[in-house]
C-alpha cells in the first residue's frame, strides 16, 4: 500500500514536506500525553496542529470546504470550565456534549426528557451551556446540517467507574426517550460524549477549521493533560455531524472488513447482558446500530465492555487481537498466549485494516490490527510527553529532547497509564493484562479439544452410483478436483485466483449447487490472500463450539468448550463431537423441492 512508499520524517518543528500532501488514502490519527499528568494549553495546541496536518488524509464534501469530519477527544478541563461556567463547580461531575435539534421547541423538549432520565437515575442536572461556536467558518453543507451545540452537568452519588457505568445508562436511556418520541427525526439529538473524565469536542469540519469553530479550544485556559485527534476521509458512510470522530473512547484510522458478522454477534449476544448488568442491561439495548459506521459501532462495543469493568487496553486486545499463532515472541510469554487463546472463546475478532487510538481518561494509547496496514509511529520526550500519529513531524518538539523513536507492527500496543504516570509499550501491556485473570488454570481445567480422526476407508457407493448422484445434484469436476479434495485434504478453504469465466448460476443453462447461487459480500475476507507468508501469519480456521458466555467479565466457565483446529470434520470427528459434553442435536438439510417452488423458502425457515 501506499502509506509505506512514503518518507517518514522525524518528528521535528516543521511539519512533513509537501510532497506527502496530496496523498488521500486513509483516515489521520494521533495522541500526545503527559506521563506526569501535568495539563498544559500547549499540549492541546500540539495535538490541534497535528490535526492541522492531516489535511491531506481527509475527505470533503462537493462544495470543497465541508470536511468528512475531525474532532479532538481530550481530558475534561475542569478549571477552565470553573472559570466559565459557574456550575462546574467541582472535578468528577459528569460532562455531556451535545448536537441538540435547531428547533427551539424541539430542543426545550430534549433539555426536559435528559434532565428527567437523569433524575429517574438519581442524578441532579446542575446546568446547561451554549458552547459558543462560529459558524460562519463552516462550508456550506456542513453548515445546512449543523446542530445546536450544548454542554450539559450532571451530578450523582457513585465515584469513579460506577459513575461512568450510570452515565452509560442515562445516554442509553436518553437515546431510546428520543426514538420513542421522534421516530427517524431521534437522529437531531446525539451525545457526543457524555463522562466524568473526557470530552469529544467535533464537527463535519476540515482538521484547521476545529479550533476557529469552537472558541474553548482557542482560550489558554483550556489545559489538558491528554488529547487524541481524527481527522475523517469517509469510505463507507456518507459523512455526517455525529459520525465525525473521534467517537466516545477511540479514533479509527482504517475499515472494519468483518462488519456484518460482527454486529450478527453483538446483537446475539445482547440476551446475556443481564447475567453482568442485571436489570440494568435493559437501558443498554441495543448495543450496535446497523445504521451507523464501523467505527461507531466499535466504539460501542467497546464502550461497554469498558463500562462493564474491564480496562481499556484489555478490552482492546480482546476486540482486535494479534495474530498469536505461528508468533515466535510470544513463545517465551504463557501467560499472554493464554489470555488470547481465552480470549478467542469469548468474542470473535473486529478485523481491520486497523489502527486505533484510544483514551478513557485513564488510560491514553494506540493500537494496530494484526495485519498492520497502517502506520504508526511515537516517541517520547525527555520531559515526559509521548507523542503518537499516522504522520510524523507534525508537533513541534524543536525546544524538546527526544529519548526514544519507535513504531507499532503488526498487532502491537502502546499505552500511557495516566493514574500511575506509566509508558506501557507493547509488551508490557499485554503482560499486564495477562496477569488480570488466571487464563491458562481456566482453560487447562474446562477446555477439551477435538483431535483429528482418521478417515474412513470403505466406500459407500460404487464410483458408477457416486458420479450418478454427483451429478443430479449439480457437483462438477472442478468442484471435486480443485475444491472438494483440497478442503478435505488440508481443512482449509480452497485458495484461487480472483478471474472466474464460469456464467453466475443463476443465468447458467446447467444445473448448481444450492451454494453457487449466493456471492460473498464485498470486503468479508481478504481475498485472495495479500501473499502466502502473510496469510500463513495472519489468519486460521480455528473455532470453538459451546455456549458463550458473555465477554464483558471473563469468568472460568467461558473456557468451557470444545476447540477445533478447522470447521471441517469427518465422520468420525464429527461422531466425536457428541461424546464432548455438548448438547447436541441433529438436523436435516433435506428438502423436497420439485413439487413447489416456495418448499426451499419454507424448508429454510423450518431449519432456522
Amino acid at each position: 500500500m501506499s502509506h509505506f512508499s512514503r518518507p517518514h520524517w522525524p518528528f521535528c518543528d516543521s511539519p512533513a514536506p509537501a510532497a506527502v500532501v496530496g496523498e488521500k488514502d486513509a483516515c489521520g490519527v494521533g495522541f500526545l500525553a503527559q506521563l506526569q499528568g501535568e495539563a498544559s494549553h500547549w499540549l492541546l495546541q500540539q495535538a490541534l496542529r497535528g490535526l492541522g496536518c492531516m489535511e491531506h488524509r481527509g475527505g470533503c464534501g462537493g462544495d470543497g470546504d465541508s470536511g468528512d469530519g475531525a474532532g479532538i477527544l481530550c481530558a475534561i478541563p475542569w478549571s477552565y470550565l470553573r472559570a466559565v461556567w459557574p456550575a462546574a463547580t467541582a472535578q468528577g461531575q459528569g460532562l455531556g456534549m451535545l448536537f441538540m435539534p435547531r428547533e427551539q421547541q424541539r430542543r426545550q423538549q430534549a433539555r426536559s426528557f435528559c434532565e428527567q432520565e437523569a433524575q429517574a437515575l438519581g442524578l441532579v442536572t446542575r446546568g446547561w451551556r451554549d458552547v459558543p461556536v462560529d459558524e460562519s467558518v463552516l462550508g456550506p453543507l456542513a453548515r445546512d446540517t449543523a446542530p445546536i451545540i450544548e454542554q450539559w452537568l450532571v451530578d450523582g452519588e457513585p465515584e469513579g467507574d460506577a459513575f461512568e457505568a450510570l452515565l452509560l445508562r442515562l445516554r442509553r436511556r436518553i437515546g431510546s426517550r428520543a426514538r420513542q418520541l421522534w421516530g427517524l427525526e431521534a437522529s437531531d439529538l446525539y451525545i457526543v460524549s457524555l463522562s466524568s473524565r473526557t470530552v469529544v469536542y467535533k464537527g463535519m469540519v476540515r482538521s484547521e477549521v476545529l479550533p476557529r469553530f469552537y472558541a474553548d479550544l482557542r482560550d489558554p485556559r483550556f489545559e489538558v493533560n491528554f488529547a487524541v485527534y481524527h481527522r475523517r476521509f469517509s469510505t463507507n458512510t456518507l459523512p455526517r455531524w455525529p459520525l465525525a470522530q473521534p467517537m466516545r473512547l477511540l479514533g479509527h484510522n482504517g475499515e472494519i472488513n468483518t462488519l456484518l458478522g460482527n454486529l450478527n454477534w453483538a446483537r446475539a449476544s445482547e440476551a446475556s447482558l443481564g447475567e453482568v448488568w442485571g436489570d440494568a442491561a435493559a437501558d443498554l439495548n441495543p448495543v450496535v446500530n446497523a445504521d451507523f459506521s464501523d467505527s461507531a459501532n466499535l466504539d460501542a462495543t467497546l464502550e461497554l465492555m469498558v463500562r462493564s469493568g474491564r480496562s481499556i487496553t484489555d478490552s482492546l486486545m480482546t476486540l482486535v487481537p494479534e495474530a498469536f499463532r505461528h508468533q515466535p515472541e510470544l513463545d517465551g510469554r504463557p501467560d499472554v498466549l493464554a489470555m488470547y487463546e481465552f480470549n478467542a472463546g469469548l468474542q470473535e475478532p473486529w478485523d481491520g485494516p486497523a489502527l486505533l487510538v484510544f483514551a478513557d481518561g485513564k488510560r491514553v494509547g494506540a493500537s494496530l490490527d494484526r495485519n498492520g496496514l497502517r502506520p504508526a509511529r511515537y516517541c517520547i520526550t525527555e520531559d515526559g510527553f509521548v507523542v503518537m500519529g499516522s504522520e510524523t513531524g507534525v508537533v513541534d518538539l524543536s525546544d524538546k529532547r527526544v529519548i526514544q523513536k519507535r513504531r507499532l507492527g503488526p498487532g502491537q500496543m502502546l499505552a500511557v497509564d495516566l493514574e500511575q504516570g506509566k509508558l506501557l509499550e507493547n509488551w508490557a501491556v499485554k503482560e499486564d493484562a495477562a496477569a488480570r485473570y488466571p487464563y491458562a488454570a481456566w482453560l487447562q481445567e474446562h477446555r477439551r479439544s477435538l483431535q483429528a480422526q482418521p478417515w474412513q476407508q470403505e466406500c459407500q457407493l460404487s464410483g458408477l452410483e457416486l458420479l450418478r448422484i454427483q451429478t443430479a445434484v449439480g457437483f462438477t469436476a472442478e468442484d471435486l478436483d480443485f475444491v472438494i479434495a483440497d478442503m478435505a485434504g488440508l481443512a482449509k478453504e480452497p485458495t484461487f485466483c480472483m478471474g472466474d469465466d464460469i456464467p453466475l448460476a443463476v443465468l447458467s443453462e446447467k444445473p448448481h449447487l444450492l451454494y453457487d447461487y449466493f456471492k460473498q459480500r464485498f470486503a468479508q475476507v481478504t481475498n485472495p490472500p495479500i501473499d502466502p507468508l502473510r496469510e500463513k501469519l495472519v489468519t486460521s480456521l480455528e473455532m470453538h463450539l459451546g455456549a458463550r458466555r458473555p465477554a464483558l467479565r471473563p469468568e472460568p466457565l467461558a473456557a468451557a468448550l470444545v476447540h477445533l483446529e478447522s470447521p471441517l470434520l469427518n465422520d468420525a470427528e464429527l461422531a466425536m463431537l457428541f461424546e464432548q459434553g455438548l448438547r447436541c442435536e441433529r438436523l436435516s438439510t433435506q428438502a423436497a423441492v420439485e413439487t413447489c417452488a416456495d418448499n426451499l423458502k419454507q424448508a429454510l425457515a423450518s431449519l432456522c
